[in-house]
């Protein structure tokens, strides 16, 4: 068996809903600068998503939508993408920021708190913290 046959559509629709979300933040100022772009290749290539697929997901990410993760380690997992991609290009802006807020909402974090969880998400990646302490220390 190949083995990417081990996951199944369902998974593969995840990666390429998250993906999209992503790309998504890119483009909240309508332009994808150098550092998003290397962001997302290396993405595209963690969540093994094809070529052809990212083309297509960069030309209409409001096409994949997605379903949010139900554990917390995977929300946090996701919004810390989410997070890096805001600051791939060092800035921070209102744009992307308020699209972040109706993200973490959607990964099915409390309304009440998004803006506090935007801020704290972002002052963490800035600080440079990996994925794993970034979701081994966040508090909501």
């Amino acid at each position: 068996m190949d083995f990417s046959q081990l996951y199944t559509p369902g998974f593969k629709n995840r990666n390429r809903a998250h993906f999209a979300a992503i790309v998504n933040l890119a483009l909240a100022d309508d332009h994808i600068s150098q550092e998003e772009k290397a962001f997302i290749d290396r993405l595209a290539i963690y969540l093994e998503i094809e070529p052809d697929t990212v083309k297509k997901i960069i030309a209409a990410p409001e096409l994949y939508k997605a379903e949010p993760p139900v554990d917390k380690k995977s929300r946090l997992e996701r919004l810390y993408d989410l997070s890096k991609m805001i600051f791939a290009d060092h800035i921070a802006d209102d744009n992307e920021k308020k699209l972040l807020e109706k993200m973490v909402i959607g990964l099915g974090f409390e309304a009440e708190k998004s803006i506090d969880i935007v801020e704290k998400a972002l002052e963490m990646v800035a600080q440079g913290i990996d994925q794993e302490d970034f979701v081994d220390t966040f508090k909501i």
